[in-house]
């Protein structure tokens, strides 16, 4: 398995005295780097990732005492063990020793039974101090990720493949850590009947993502009992584990697998590839934590989605509701929608206010449900008893609409769509800018889809001739009846207004 060797840096102005630590210690599987000087120490220690120093004491021009006291000043080299090999005994040399951050001393001669013992005792203390370091590194890192995932968490837009793309860059090594972070990490997810297979590769700049076809059947493998969630290997164990076939197959494809962390499920499978180390439960714990936040919100997503259809198709259902009793309007309730949205599209509305008044304008008749029937349908001119009751449809629709706040926007409407900008309308006769935005626009999206269709009161117009009315006036309906701004916005989209018409025409 390619795992990195610990890298011991030994220091002594005596050759004979390195060669003698780089015999001893290259046979044990360390990584032996030398030098004859502190200052020369120094630049190995900030150039490499250094796992112990084994240090002299009696060197000229900066003696051991001030190079570890140096190494052990920088916060990057701090948990580096230095072991000071020396000829001085006395209680005030080691007092000195420790005073400058030594771990440990071995007098000369030194046994080799004993130097390698203790080498790999603190080597021991370093790996775990390590791992203490990286636990609280990785800890600050979920809650991190977790506090942005929360605060840019939008359900209706939420996008599962983004956030998979946000855990990688957590996770795939990178320039500045090229062994404690894996080098490869595979993503796989079903989408409808196709599996989808995703290889995320580290590189200079980030990751490079791609997708790869991988003809493995994981629903059996998982369904045999090997749905263990989370699951981690190093190189000798992974021939002996149930995992093995995956490795085989993954192996077919030119990918070697050192090591592996991953999390297996029927619906998501994330797997991560050759660290440059022996991966353990900390690293497994990690990946889960990363996956468990996104496939929580993933669901989250899902359900919020899920209400917000169903809320809309009970929008459409009121809305038609409404039109049973009325005259043959077709599309009218759909083309007003699209209207609205195109007109606050234009006047440079956000977002968000275009999708819910695309929606909620839809109910903007549905108080008509009170009136009686005979009354919507009547061929004839209204009395002006019928026509109050007409007039009363927007009190009818607040009412029935409630304050729920999801329906606040349907309520406004409901009130205020027959209100005009010159006082003249109702139920309230609002003038100006007393009339909510909202009703400013229904307004004149009303009147348009209303001339264009067939009444059994007046005969259908075109879009020439329902523009000119608007825009110049007939006596019945005049310019002064829209707010000057809205009417402006309809001028400039009458061309695309007409296209939603002959799109929903019917």
């Amino acid at each position: 398995m390619n795992i990195s060797k610990p890298k011991i840096l030994c220091v002594d102005d005596e050759p004979v005295n390195l060669k003698l630590l780089e015999a001893m210690l290259v046979p044990r599987g360390y990584d032996v780097l030398k030098a004859d000087n502190g200052k020369e120490a120094l630049e190995k220690i900030n150039e490499q990732n250094i796992d112990l120093v084994l240090l002299d004491v009696m060197m000229p021009e900066m003696n051991g005492f001030d190079v570890c006291r140096k190494i052990k000043e920088d916060e990057a080299h701090v948990n580096v063990p230095v072991v000071m090999i020396t000829a001085l005994r006395s209680k005030e040399d080691r007092i000195k020793g420790i005073e400058a951050g030594a771990e440990d001393f071995i007098s000369k001669p030194f046994d080799q039974t004993e130097v390698l013992a203790r080498i790999k005792m603190l080597l021991k203390i370093k790996e775990l101090n390590d791992r203490l370091n990286q636990a609280y590194s990785k800890i600050t890192a979920i809650t991190s990720f977790g506090r942005k995932l929360i605060n840019s968490f939008d359900p209706l837009n939420y996008d599962f493949m983004s956030d998979i793309d946000h855990i990688v860059s957590r996770i795939i090594r990178d320039k500045e850590d090229i062994t404690e972070k894996p080098q490869i990490v595979l993503v796989h997810f079903p989408e409808g009947r196709k599996d989808i297979w995703f290889m995320f590769e580290a590189a200079s700049d980030g990751f490079a993502r791609k997708e790869f076809e991988f003809d493995f059947d994981f629903d059996s493998c998982i369904s045999e009992g090997f749905d263990k969630k989370i699951v981690f290997f190093n190189g000798p164990e992974l021939d002996k584990t149930e995992f093995y076939p995956i490795v085989k197959k993954m192996e077919s494809l030119g990918l070697s697998v050192n090591n592996i962390v991953s999390y297996l499920s029927s619906n998501f499978c994330i797997a991560a590839l050759n660290y440059g180390r022996k991966v353990t439960k900390y690293d497994a714990s990690v990946l889960e934590s990363f996956v468990m936040q996104s496939l929580f919100l993933k669901s989250l997503s899902s359900q919020v989605k899920e209400t917000d259809d169903a809320f809309a198709y009970t929008v459409h259902a009121l809305a038609r509701a409404a039109e049973v009793n009325d005259e043959d309007t077709g599309n009218h309730i759909l083309r007003v929608g699209e209207y609205c949205g195109l007109i606050s599209e234009h006047l440079g509305m956000p977002e968000k206010f275009i999708k819910i008044i695309r929606l909620q304008a839809l109910m903007h008749d549905v108080g008509k449900i009170h009136i009686p029937p005979e009354i919507l349908k009547k061929p004839g001119k209204l009395t002006q008893e019928e026509f109050e009751l007409v007039k009363q449809h927007p009190l009818h629709g607040a009412k029935i609409l409630g304050d729920h706040v999801r329906l606040a926007m349907a309520k406004e409407i409901t009130l205020s769509h027959h209100e005009r900008w010159d006082g003249g309308g109702y139920p309230y006769r609002l003038k100006g800018d007393q009339i909510p935005f909202t009703g400013r626009i229904i307004n004149i999206a009303d009147i348009y889809d209303a001339l264009r269709n067939k009444r059994v009161y007046k005969p259908a117009f075109d879009h020439e001739t329902t523009f000119r009315i608007i825009t110049e006036g007939d006596g019945r309906t005049m310019p002064e009846h829209f707010d000057p701004q809205v009417l402006k916005a309809f001028k400039d989209t009458a061309l695309r207004m007409e296209e939603i018409y002959e799109t929903l025409k019917g």
